[in-house]
């Protein structure tokens, strides 16, 4: 049988995958007592003939018990029960724009600032991220990116890495984003903003690209950034990095910016050593500010 342990920071979306894995057939709890795992993992093992998979949500919510939780785990271990830890986790500053969205009040914060009870949160549950078979980091997953990412785990048994990287094309005037790790300016290439009858095209156009791509160094910039990131990228895992940003901009995030990154992500996107996404941050403003 699966046996699943669900856990991770509190807003990082433990309660949507909890929902997601019982859409594929896992029989979920959620916060079983600590003292009981033990034994519902024993009982769960018993009935293998009908449970064939079982997910157990727990997380800070247990309060001082969850210390009890490392021996449990031990003792899981020692008799031979094996099991999975899903760790699910997002960036403090994702975390914290989460909870003031939603309202409410993180469960270790009191009286304090959100941040003070997200800080004291991963310091509980870091032996539990430390001893995760899986990490998933939310920060820039939508939903359904999500129950992708649970579904390549538990449905098709993928080799799962726990790097997720985002490919993101932005504009300068706008700002670089924030959550950037890597930042590359491509404003050396020629704009086509002022060749006639390209301007309000993007670089999702057949003609941008072409325009972009006939300039030898836009290639030479793909080939030398593909080439660091492939080094890069197994030492990120190795290091234990679970997201990685990469943003390239150009002035408004409509033309240059966007080609290059299509490049890069079509590039990068057969393989299976992280998950990949693409991001075109500003590719509409200039048209919804009549530019």
């Amino acid at each position: 049988m699966k046996f699943v342990i669900l856990t991770g920071m509190s807003g990082a979306g433990k309660s949507t995958a909890l929902k997601m894995m019982e859409d594929i057939g896992y029989f979920c709890v959620d916060n079983l007592p600590i003292a009981l795992i033990e034994k519902f993992a024993e009982l769960a093992i018993l009935q293998d003939a009908e449970l064939q998979k079982v997910a157990v949500g727990v997380d800070i919510r247990s309060g001082q018990f969850l210390e009890e939780l490392e021996d449990v785990l031990s003792r899981l271990r020692q008799d031979g029960k094996k099991f999975d830890i899903l760790f699910l986790d997002s960036t403090d500053e994702v975390l914290v724009k989460r909870y003031k969205e939603t309202r409410r009040t993180h469960p270790l914060a009191g009286s304090e600032r959100v941040d003070r009870g997200i800080q004291e949160e991963r310091r509980r549950l870091k032996f539990l991220r430390n001893q995760a078979d899986y990490i998933v980091d939310t920060s820039n997953m939508l939903t359904r990116e999500l129950k992708a990412e649970l579904e390549k785990i538990f449905i098709q048994n993928q080799d799962y890495k726990n790097l997720f990287i985002t490919i993101v094309s932005f504009g300068f005037k706008y700002g670089i984003p924030t959550d950037s790790d890597l930042v590359f300016d491509v404003r050396f290439l020629p704009n086509p903003f002022y060749v006639e009858g390209l301007r309000t095209k993007t670089g999702n156009d057949r003609e941008i690209q072409e325009y972009v791509m006939q300039f030898k160094e836009a290639g030479q910039f793909l080939d030398k950034l593909e080439d660091m990131l492939k080094f890069l990228i197994p030492n990120y895992i190795t290091e234990g990095k679970t997201q990685l940003v990469v943003g390239i901009g150009c002035t408004g995030g409509k033309h240059r910016s966007v080609t290059l990154a299509n490049g890069l992500y079509q590039r990068m996107q057969n393989q299976k050593e992280y998950g990949l996404k693409i991001e075109h941050r500003d590719i509409q403003k200039d048209a919804l500010r009549g530019k």
